[in-house]
């Protein structure tokens, strides 16, 4: 494989960030509608938002994304790094790029003083999670929700 190259997400990248949305979609079973996506989108291009979006590309080819929320936190001056959504196409898993789109996080969140970055997955995702112990540490919190929509 080539060699990857993680790059932000520009307003001409919607149509091959698109494919990766849905391939992510389809992974954990949810249908988002098209009018949250779009609302996501335009989130990422704000730059008032404090979401972050960014495609790891090899030749003209996008094979992953990944997408941020910086936040306050009580336990600390500087903010969060919330890692939302990470996702590999089917055919490039294993090649390193989950790990290049962490990383890609991990130095623009040291870049804009985030004291952590933190993520979820499901419990099923074992391959996943085989890199995640390699790369940070496993939290013994356990994640509670309560849905109004």
């Amino acid at each position: 494989m080539q060699s990857v190259e993680i790059k932000a997400i520009d307003n001409s990248d919607f149509d091959i960030w698109l494919p990766l949305w849905k391939g992510y979609q389809r992974f954990y079973e949810v249908n988002i509608p098209e009018s949250v996506t779009l609302k996501t989108w335009a989130r990422f291009l704000d730059s008032v938002e404090p979401m972050h979006a960014a495609l790891a590309m090899v030749g003209e080819q996008a094979l992953g994304l990944v997408h941020s929320i910086y936040h306050r936190s009580t336990w600390t001056t500087s903010d969060y790094c919330y890692l939302q959504d990470l996702f590999v196409a089917d055919n490039a898993r294993g090649s390193g790029i989950g790990r290049a789109l962490i990383e890609h996080v991990y130095s623009d969140a040291r870049r804009r003083g985030a004291s952590r970055v933190y993520w979820t997955t499901d419990e099923s995702n074992h391959d996943a999670m085989q890199l995640y112990d390699r790369i940070a540490d496993r939290s013994p919190f356990v994640q509670y929700r309560k849905l109004f929509a």
